[in-house]
């Protein structure tokens, strides 16, 4: 047996923040996941690392973080390599960050997203990630595409 669910593939360090409930607002210039929304998404582990380093800016300075917690969830990002559906994550609401977002409640969001300069993007609340209990081997594809997951791979929770 097997669960169907959509798959979208994430850069690093991005998809292990997700897995690890530390990034909850997925960004995308458009919005990719409002259909699916209160749908379980695949969390897929591109190959390639995210260019930039605003992740690692705003988990010292906003979240308070020191470099040796930056560095462990780093690591525990990359328990099951690349290549890989890892985990699931719940798809809540998606809405588009306005211009004239600014002070506080965009500083939230930044934090919640891990990212800076979120003016005009497509955001994506997250929740309820959980790690498949072994990594499952697939070829990223470009947007959303359909993955089976076996349930032997499934968390107890989900």
């Amino acid at each position: 047996m097997t669960l169907q669910v959509s798959c979208l593939s994430f850069r690093q360090p991005y998809a292990g923040l997700v897995l690890d409930g530390v990034k909850t607002i997925e960004t995308r210039w458009r919005p990719l996941l409002g259909a699916i929304e209160n749908c379980t998404l695949a969390v897929h582990i591109a190959q390639k690392d995210w260019e930039g380093d605003d992740w690692r800016d705003v988990l010292t300075h906003a979240l308070g973080m020191d470099l040796v917690q930056v560095e462990e969830l780093v690591t525990s990002g990359e328990r099951y390599g690349r290549g890989v559906v890892a985990g699931l994550v719940e798809v809540g609401e998606t809405w588009q960050c306005g211009v004239g977002q600014a002070g506080a409640e965009l500083e939230g969001l930044e934090r919640a997203a891990l990212l800076r300069g979120l003016q005009d993007k497509h955001l994506t609340l997250l929740s309820n990630p959980r790690w498949l209990l072994q990594p499952l081997y697939a070829r990223a594809h470009k947007d959303l595409w359909t993955i089976d997951i076996p349930v032997e791979l499934l968390p107890s929770s989900s």
